[in-house]
């Protein structure tokens, strides 16, 4: 048999699998966005333009939560140990199931940012040049960032626990950890701005940074900080 590392599909095989495994945090995230960008749009007027791209990446977070599950559920099932064992690096595979979580808050973010659309021009609102300016500096780097340290943070976690379910499993409280950094950036941008004249950009975009390097430094550090063992099947 052709080792796997030949196979191109694995991605794609994730993906497929978090929509099955997460499909109720898809779910849950698609609710709650379109909902907000429902009553957002319809009665917040300009206060859609800024409101919504500082929010989307909380509920990017959510939805993307199937590749953690996936990963989970391959370490303790030994699929994980199986594919070690046939050449995959742990970096590979960390980096396999955050691209699945990107590609889930895609999803989340294409239907969300089409509906307040929708909802806006339908009515005949539109946007402003603001609403541009905040989706593409902050709200989506942001999402990028929330969903990559959640997803990693909670491949750490689940690789270096027991199995849990619940709120107490790392799928469980991975969500409060991606949701965090989006949330500090807002209540410290609120604070800056009722005391100082920092412009939001000066803020907000060392935040997305800052995430952003963390994530990149626990990838690159997989190999060394994660024994392969920590992979193996703990039942």
């Amino acid at each position: 048999m052709d080792p796997p590392t030949k196979d191109p599909t694995l991605l794609g095989i994730t993906v497929r699998r978090s929509l099955v495994l997460g499909r109720m945090f898809l779910l849950a995230g698609l609710i709650y966005a379109v909902v907000f960008s429902l009553v957002l749009g319809l009665t917040a007027g300009p206060g859609f333009d800024e409101a919504f791209p500082l929010l989307l990446p909380v509920f990017a977070v959510i939805a993307s939560m199937g590749a953690l599950m996936v990963f989970s559920s391959d370490r303790i099932k030994g699929v994980l140990e199986y594919l070690l064992a046939y050449g995959f690096s742990s970096r590979r595979l960390f980096v396999n199931v955050l691209l699945a979580g990107f590609v889930l808050a895609v999803i989340l973010v294409g239907v969300s940012t089409a509906v307040g659309l929708g909802v806006r021009f339908g009515s005949g609102q539109g946007v402003s040049a603001v609403f541009v300016e905040l989706l593409l500096a902050y709200g989506l780097p942001m999402t990028f960032a929330s969903v990559g340290f959640a997803v990693t943070v909670g491949m750490y976690w689940t690789s270096l626990s027991s199995p849990r379910s619940g709120i107490n499993s790392p799928v469980g409280l991975a969500p409060i950890v991606g949701i965090a950094p989006p949330l500090i950036t807002l209540v410290l941008v609120g604070f800056l701005a009722a005391t100082t004249s920092l412009p939001f950009e000066l803020v907000a975009g060392p935040a997305v940074v800052v995430v952003a390097l963390v994530v990149l430094a626990l990838l690159a550090q997989v190999d060394r900080l994660l024994p392969l063992e920590r992979l193996l099947s703990p039942t």
